[in-house]
């Protein structure tokens, strides 16, 4: 892997390979964790404004303790200035504010915003797992990981669901199992587990899914995804940004020529 000036090297020689069927579940709980994501949001303003019990505030300081013991970056996700990309020669999917490593198998869909056009989210599909990759603004010199989890949680409960909180590979991540209805009006659950990466000024957000996202810990059906993430380079800009605010990709110069590439054989076809 790349060159890190601040931390030992890595290599990463993962295969995959994804079904159509297994490829379409995938699809639906991204969907389905979609509409959770939504509801998140507009519970978060609610959940602020209610008072907390003292049981409660013990549990929220157990977890701000367990993500201020260590730095749980040190193998990953890494900001632009602690490593050296230049180091090797493998080729990666610069989005602009994120850089990722692709792996052999990797299938990837971009959440674009039809409205903006901007690229608000990566899922990229390991197997039978998958994980949603988003970047956001964050404060420069304090966490908003436990705000965040609170309304994860509140969100959640809102849903009939349930959240736990968990030991995770980046401190504390949100396991979540949520009622939802597929497209097909099925009643099913939406299980997922997040992990929240905060550097300099940003915080990026991994949302598990799949086989992956009703496992624990970073073995087995979760190692591919866990270096997938970890292997995550945030290239912040300097623009001031409003903290929980997303900070949309832009599409690689290669998926940008192919796309491109794509719609002129569709309209000379037609």
């Amino acid at each position: 892997m790349f060159g890190r000036k601040k931390r030992n090297d890595a290599d990463q020689d993962d295969e995959s390979a994804v079904d159509e069927e297994t490829l379409d579940e995938l699809e639906d709980d991204a969907e389905a964790h979609d509409d959770a994501a939504a509801e998140e949001s507009e519970a978060g303003a609610s959940a602020a404004d209610g008072d907390e019990s003292d049981d409660a505030e013990e549990e929220i300081d157990e977890w701000a303790a367990l993500d201020a013991s260590r730095d749980w970056r040190e193998d990953g996700p890494f900001d632009l200035t602690e490593v050296d990309l230049d180091a090797d020669d493998i080729e990666r999917l610069d989005f602009g504010c994120v850089v990722l490593t692709p792996f052999e198998g990797m299938q990837m869909q971009l959440q674009v915003d039809q409205r903006t056009k901007k690229v608000q989210a990566a899922l990229v599909m390991a197997g039978a797992s998958a994980i949603e990759v988003a970047l956001f603004a964050a404060p420069a010199h304090t966490s908003m990981v436990g705000d965040i989890r609170n309304e994860m949680i509140a969100a959640t409960e809102k849903a009939g669901g349930k959240a736990t909180l968990a030991e995770g590979p980046f401190g504390t991540e949100v396991r979540r199992v949520i009622p939802m209805t597929d497209p097909k009006g099925n009643r099913v659950v939406h299980i997922s587990r997040t992990w929240f990466a905060e550097g300099p000024r940003w915080m990026l957000r991994g949302v598990v899914m799949g086989e992956a996202g009703r496992a624990s810990g970073i073995e087995g059906v979760s190692e591919l995804v866990y270096e997938f993430f970890s292997n995550a380079v945030v290239r912040r800009d300097s623009e001031p940004r409003v903290p929980g605010d997303l900070i949309p990709m832009t599409l690689p110069s290669s998926v940008a020529t192919k796309d491109a590439g794509a719609e002129k054989a569709s309209r000379a076809e037609g």
